[in-house]
Formats: C-alpha cells, sequence, structure tokens
C-alpha cells in the first residue's frame, strides 16, 4: 500500500464515512481536481496548528446547508500570512467544500476574497459593484442581514465603505 502524505490534500470530514455518499463524491471531486485521493481527518482542525504541522497542505472543509458560522476560524488572520479559502467546490445542494490553503505564493494575487455582515441597501450594493468589489455571494440571516462573499481589489477601501454605510464588517477571508 502506498503511504500518502499529509502535506496534500486532507478532507476533513466528521460525518460516518461508511455508505455515505456525499463523502464518496467529495473524495471523488477532491481526486478529480488534486489528482490524488485525500486523507480523511474526522477531528476539526484549528487552522493555524493545522498548517504549521502540515506545510503546503490543502485542507477540504465541508459546509452543508443550513450550517452558520464556517469562516469563523479563518476571520482575523492575516490574509497574507494565514489561512484562506481559495475555492469553493460544490458537492450537491446539500454539501460544499471549501478548499482552503496557507500559500504564500497568493499574497501577491490583487484579488481579495472578503465577506461582510451587512443590512440589504440599494446603495450599498451600487457602491460596491460599480467601485469597490463584486458581489459573489449571499445568504439571508434569521436577524435580516445577509453574509456577503465579495471580490475586490482593496481591503481597507472595502472595509470603510461597509463601515461607512452603517453595516458590520466581519473580515477579510483571504486571497481567492
Amino acid at each position: 500500500m502506498r503511504h500518502e502524505s499529509t502535506a496534500c490534500p486532507v478532507l476533513y470530514w466528521n460525518k460516518r464515512t461508511r455508505g455515505d455518499s456525499l463523502y464518496a463524491a467529495a473524495r471523488k471531486e477532491i481526486h478529480k481536481i488534486t489528482g490524488q485521493m485525500p486523507n480523511t481527518i474526522d477531528k476539526e482542525p484549528d487552522f493555524a496548528d493545522f498548517f504549521a504541522a502540515n506545510p503546503g497542505a490543502t485542507l477540504f472543509y465541508p459546509v452543508y446547508a443550513g450550517a452558520t458560522g464556517w469562516w469563523g476560524g479563518l476571520l482575523g488572520t492575516n490574509p497574507k500570512t494565514g489561512p484562506h479559502i481559495s475555492d469553493k467546490i460544490i458537492i450537491s445542494a446539500e454539501c460544499q467544500l471549501m478548499v482552503i490553503k496557507d500559500s504564500p505564493s497568493l499574497v501577491n494575487n490583487p484579488q481579495v476574497l472578503m465577506v461582510a455582515e451587512i443590512h440589504p441597501t440599494s446603495a450599498f450594493f451600487k457602491t460596491m459593484n460599480s467601485q469597490i468589489a463584486t458581489s459573489l455571494d449571499m445568504l439571508a440571516t434569521d436577524a435580516g442581514t445577509i453574509l456577503g462573499l465579495f471580490r475586490g481589489r482593496n481591503e481597507k477601501k472595502f472595509s470603510k465603505v461597509v463601515e461607512t454605510t452603517g453595516n458590520s464588517y466581519l473580515g477579510c477571508l483571504g486571497y481567492y
């Protein structure tokens, strides 16, 4: 049997794997993208510790429909030195995989992936989409706000516009 390095790729899966069609689909998709079958871990990793122990690794982290706060562990990290979400893979309507990397090769990428909790106002979206960033994905919350995922070039301008429109800026996720 071939020994697989933990360096790349790693799938976090905290559910039973036997007979789980989502698990099988996730492994198949990771293999298709990376050319390798992923190692599987079942204990949720601390991102900083995981990448310190596994330099160069890619972590595939499942997010299920109805789940909240999947980015919580990444908020507050420096996107130029800490882990960041580099892609999103849709497995099914119930599950998507966040591709999390700790790669300094993306530091010079001018397109930053940012998230903000905002109150949906037309003025905010007009300013964002025309000047600062482009809306990529939206998720409505029970509190009447939305969580927005944006791609932009300048995190400082983004946070300033968010704050001046009376919204709550949650943080920058990293480079995309």
